[in-house]
């Protein structure tokens, strides 16, 4: 696919609805007791994997033009699959379903495409087997995945990193086990799970950074509205920031404070963003609206890692065409997501023209030569080929992206809508 440089970004859009909710929204509704009705769900290809999961044992989703409609059968009415459960490119359904799996009485083995089967899994089977969990991985590490049936009880479990699909696999585990279960998080991460607990009845504290579940005796299904997605919001953000003359508005958006870190990043650049129309459900949304504006570097690390982890791509494409240079440090995790994003955004940004360094945990991005077109790879990364794409919108010359299907994982109509944007 050619992209061009364009003109000023106008408009208002929408963006597809937030995965990670997408994700909880169908694994808890199909726990729950009673019917889920989820407006605003990401049909995209990882959370269509989620619902296909469920389906295989024996939960009846129905998919209509304007929600998904989840029949729950309750915490104990899961049915053994009769073949292995397939999760895709989908990582957050890969180590969410290894919590909830630990607790069942049937032996069922999972796995993913080629991208996740290189995706490290021991960190998750070492805090399931402290609760009891049988699980087997290829090299005790990867998948496929095999879970055997167990007696699981609470723990008390320090995460060696912030990680909300460690987290949240550990908590869901622990609606199956006897007793408390306990994590205790380095920093803040994404809280969809504790907040989708409470709203389906689930006893769970929260204490600075330990949070604390009871074990229920079930969960009662609530409609679910799940916003659009930060982290699709955030190439739009960027692109009406980089390109000259742009002002546009992106609605009913999630703001939940664990995941605005690129609000926060984008704003000490310079970027022009405002918010309007908020309003507070279960999750905080409101609608941000872009300018163009004039960017300078900054030092990204520390505790808001993990409140942009998957921004952190786009940021760099930012860091491009910003004054000065920009550190991203402690980003580790970005090296096990999709691809190798520090990696694979350093050898992309080189291509541009830019003058990019990679370090051990991160990047160092000097901005101030207008980057260029290039050939570019995507590394079937649906966030890579994204970002790449914001940075042709505002390069010189023509841009090339491989293989931009990959972005049907999380933003089917991503393209389509850049095309409207800029006409």
């Amino acid at each position: 696919m050619q992209i061009q440089p364009c003109g000023p970004l106008r408009g208002e859009i929408t963006v597809p609805g937030d995965k990670s909710i997408s994700h909880r929204a169908v694994m808890l509704g199909a726990l729950a007791n009673g019917t889920t009705h989820i407006t605003g769900f990401l049909m995209g290809e990882d959370c269509l994997s989620t619902i296909d999961c469920f389906r295989k044992m024996g939960v009846e989703i129905n998919i209509t033009d304007d929600e998904v409609i989840v029949e729950g059968v309750g915490l104990h009415g899961l049915e053994a699959p009769s073949e292995a459960l397939y999760t895709g490119n989908s990582g957050t359904t890969t180590r969410l379903l290894c919590g909830i799996l630990a607790g069942q009485p049937f032996t069922v083995t999972m796995s993913g495409d080629p991208s996740i089967q290189k995706r490290p899994m021991g960190r998750v089977m070492k805090p399931l087997r402290e609760m009891g969990a049988s699980i087997e991985g290829k090299n005790d590490n990867f998948c496929p995945l095999t879970l055997f049936p167990s007696e699981l009880h609470g723990i008390e479990y320090r995460l060696p990193v912030a990680s909300a699909q460690l987290k949240s696999a550990i908590l869901l585990a622990g609606l199956y086990a006897e007793g408390q279960t306990t994590v205790i998080e380095p920093a803040p991460s994404r809280d969809h799970t504790e907040r989708m607990f409470r709203a389906l009845g689930v006893e769970i504290e929260t204490n600075g950074s330990t949070i604390t579940l009871n074990p229920p005796e079930d969960l009662h299904a609530v409609d679910i509205a799940v916003p659009g997605d930060i982290s699709s919001a955030a190439f739009f953000l960027v692109a009406g920031a980089i390109v000259p003359g742009s002002e546009l508005t992106i609605k009913n958006v999630g703001v939940n404070p664990t995941r605005t870190g690129v609000l926060d990043v984008l704003r000490d650049m310079g970027a022009d963003i405002t918010e309007s129309n908020f309003r507070d459900e279960a999750e905080p949304m409101c609608d941000l609206t872009v300018k163009y504006s004039k960017l300078h570097g900054v030092e990204i690390g520390g505790a808001i890692i993990p409140r942009l982890i998957d921004e952190l791509p786009v940021i760099a494409v930012a860091a491009a065409f910003a004054e000065g240079e920009t550190v991203i440090r402690d980003a580790q995790e970005l090296k096990v997501k999709e691809s190798n994003r520090i990696a694979a955004m350093v050898a992309e940004l080189t291509k541009a023209g830019v003058d990019v360094e990679e370090t051990d945990d991160g990047m160092i991005v000097r901005g101030g030569a207008k980057p260029h077109g290039a050939s570019f790879e995507t590394y079937k990364d649906h966030r890579i080929a994204m970002s790449l794409a914001v940075l042709g919108l505002a390069a010189e010359g023509t841009s090339r992206i491989d293989e931009p299907e990959v972005v049907a994982i999380s933003y089917p109509d991503f393209f389509n809508t850049l095309e409207r944007l800029g006409d």
